[in-house]
């Protein structure tokens, strides 16, 4: 069965919910922190999940906030799932944002992505992960420290094939697979991985081609994460060389939905990407 649960979500679920509730209280975060002698600074990363809380924390704003049993209830268990560890914890200290994103995406039913630049890491194979991992890190880490990312990438994509798998939608600009990441080998192996990957009827690849011109993608690479729960909206990952921004308000994930839409009109269709894909793999046999 699907994993579910992610603390990740819970966290941000929890932190949306207290929130919330202060709002309905109608109070300011700088009145709730005066009145339990915090800092707004710290009312502030609880309300925007940058920071865990604490279960007496979450007692005392339920208190505050006067909210019924049942609803206390579910916060407080919210609070206790949201303390758990996620199976990344178990590489170790991975960058903060890298592990928010990989509890986000361990709790998405759906998800669509444009990438322009490199094929998006659940869909990678270990060469072309290493080659794309060892260029980012600019040989600031030690090779350790690359297989670990690798491995960790390696292990998101179960999401991929298990009993009820993530339903994945990518785009992938032209430039993405006629750049040649790592030998022409490597590359050879990584189109000939998405041939695999397309046949499975949880996946679709969209090749958008230089022909279409401009696009509503030029900005970058993006993500649109869909949750099975109502409880837990939409979020859209956008990332840059210093971290990663996540997008939650109604309104803005709602232009990158109609964005992602118009940049799946203007791509080939699946057989068509399918073709250009082995056209491309050919002919790095050819060169090979």
């Amino acid at each position: 069965m699907r994993q579910s649960g992610s603390p990740t979500v819970r966290r941000r679920r929890l932190a949306a919910e207290l929130r919330r509730l202060r709002e309905r209280a109608e109070m300011t975060i700088e009145q709730v922190a005066e009145r339990l002698g915090w800092s707004a600074t710290k009312v502030s990363r609880i309300e925007t999940s940058r920071v865990g809380v604490a279960l007496k924390d979450v007692e005392r704003l339920v208190d505050l906030y006067e909210v019924d049993d049942a609803k206390r209830k579910e916060l407080l268990d919210l609070a206790r799932d949201a303390q758990k560890k996620g199976w990344w914890h178990a590489y170790g200290d991975l960058p903060s944002e890298y592990a928010t994103y990989i509890g986000l995406e361990d709790e998405a039913a759906s998800m669509r992505s444009f990438a322009p630049s490199v094929i998006p890491g659940i869909l990678q194979t270990e060469d072309y992960a290493r080659a794309i991992i060892r260029s980012a890190l600019m040989g600031l880490s030690s090779p350790a420290e690359v297989e670990r990312r690798v491995e960790v990438r390696m292990a998101r994509q179960a999401l991929l094939t298990q009993d009820e798998p993530l339903r994945l939608w990518t785009i992938l600009d032209e430039a993405v697979i006629r750049r040649t990441i790592g030998s022409p080998a490597d590359m050879r192996a990584q189109l000939g991985r998405l041939l695999e990957l397309v046949d499975l009827p949880n996946i679709t690849v969209q090749v958008l081609p230089f022909a279409a011109g401009a696009h509503p993608g030029t900005n970058g690479a993006f993500q649109i994460l869909e949750f099975p729960e109502p409880a837990h909206p939409d979020v859209v990952s956008l990332e840059n060389f210093t971290g990663s921004l996540y997008v939650e308000q109604e309104t803005d994930v709602y232009r990158y939905t109609v964005m992602f839409d118009h940049l799946r009109a203007k791509a080939l269709d699946p057989d068509q990407s399918r073709s250009v894909l082995t056209e491309t793999m050919t002919g790095l046999g050819r060169s090979a």
